[in-house]
């Protein structure tokens, strides 16, 4: 009788949980506001490894003359985020007005006695996302993913990169590095955007309002690439790559650590394949979280079978979430090509319409497709039934990778 008992239980947590879910999402597509920001006009630097990157963010920080605004998923507790933090609050210490948003579940690490200290050296600081009432599962799901810095209003960064030794290729797995990723640095019109989404940010989580702050958007000089900065929050994304996936003529390239594709974007997929579209993914060989990789496996196979090239990146952890369509345009950000970022997150990435830009993106891709091995329909065919177990537990919780 105590099975039964047991069953039951389970059986009621189950269904608590699937409704949370459901009432809470419902709840909060109700009361965003979607935002659409125009076509502007920066000068954009692509970043692929961390040490470099983190070089160049930390140098202009230290230049700082009046505000740095930043924003992380995760901000590890290691030597590395040390050194990011004592930046911070030697800032501060300046009397530069310095802002830090970190996810509260992403950033869960680092310890309260570090917050303290940045606040006590003068840093507001504040963890953005709170698990809470009424709806506790879906709060506890939909994560602030977004990585957004901003200098002075006049310099921006966005991309895949969080705070910590991992990602200046320092991991502790082996296997998981070097750590690939991409990351943007901007000078012009779009970091009024940024700034703008890391005020909103800022406000729902601590009600101080500070976009309509002059100092915070100083002038910006217009800059030589064309581009949007695009952000999401459990809508928009499937759209608006549907409908790029849809206007592609030669060749769609799209890069992710997580490929869980919706039906409507694995329909699109399959049209362009169809109608002689190349299609190239870049994904890790090895994986970060649990069930993810196997995750792919059933939306990969259809692809393959349609003539798809499915590179599995071997030097290291590939974390990149970017896509290019033709010459005429590519999006990197936040965002995986995966339904937790469509449905769930809240993500920011940048759609560029540079031809310049895009050859110099892609000559990066080519040596991840370089530094990768095909994958090929029977590779995917003999898998063993453990392997067929992981893909079916990953297929009924997919929307939670």
């Amino acid at each position: 009788m105590w099975w039964l008992i047991l069953l039951l239980i389970l059986a009621a947590v189950i269904g608590w949980l699937m409704l949370d879910f459901k009432l809470g999402r419902s709840h909060f597509i109700r009361t965003r506001t979607r935002r659409d920001y125009e076509k502007r006009n920066s000068t954009i630097r692509l970043f692929s490894r961390g040490p470099e990157l983190f070089d160049q963010m930390f140098k202009e920080m230290k230049e700082a003359r009046s505000s740095i605004h930043v924003s992380f998923y995760i901000v590890q507790d290691d030597h590395f985020a040390l050194r990011f933090l004592e930046l911070l609050k030697g800032k501060a210490k300046e009397g530069i007005e310095v802002r830090l948003l970190m996810d509260q579940i992403g950033s869960h690490n680092l310890p309260k006695s570090k917050v303290k200290e940045l606040r006590h050296a003068g840093v507001e600081v504040d963890f953005s996302q709170i698990v809470k009432l009424p709806y506790l599962f879906f709060s506890s799901q939909q994560r602030n993913h977004r990585k957004i810095t901003v200098i002075d209003g006049k310099i921006g960064y966005l991309g895949g990169y969080n705070i910590g030794k991992e990602y200046i290729d320092e991991n502790e797995k082996p296997e998981l590095s070097p750590w690939r990723d991409y990351h943007l640095h901007l000078v012009g019109e779009g970091v009024h955007d940024l700034q703008t989404e890391f005020c909103i940010d800022w406000f729902r989580t601590t009600h101080k309002d500070l976009k309509d702050e002059a100092k915070y958007f100083p002038p910006a000089e217009k800059g030589n690439i064309e581009h949007q900065i695009f952000p999401t929050e459990g809508i928009n994304i499937e759209e608006f790559f549907g409908n790029f996936i849809d206007e592609a003529q030669k060749e769609i390239i799209i890069g992710t650590p997580y490929f869980i594709p919706t039906p409507i974007l694995m329909d699109a997929l399959c049209s362009a394949l169809d109608r002689g579209v190349k299609l190239k993914i870049i994904i890790p060989n090895n994986a970060d979280h649990l069930l993810v990789k196997e995750a792919a496996f059933p939306y990969l196979r259809p692809l393959l079978a349609k003539g798809a090239e499915v590179y599995q990146f071997m030097n290291g952890f590939y974390h990149a979430k970017v896509m290019v369509v033709d010459d005429h345009f590519c999006d990197i950000g936040t965002a995986n090509f995966d339904k937790r970022s469509f449905f769930i997150n809240l993500e920011i990435n940048n759609l560029i319409y540079d031809k310049g830009f895009i050859k110099t993106l892609k000559r990066e891709m080519e040596k991840d497709m370089e530094a990768s091995d095909l994958l090929s329909e029977s590779d995917l065919s003999s898998v063993s039934m453990l392997t067929r177990l992981k893909e079916r537990i990953a297929s009924s919780i997919s929307i939670l990778l």
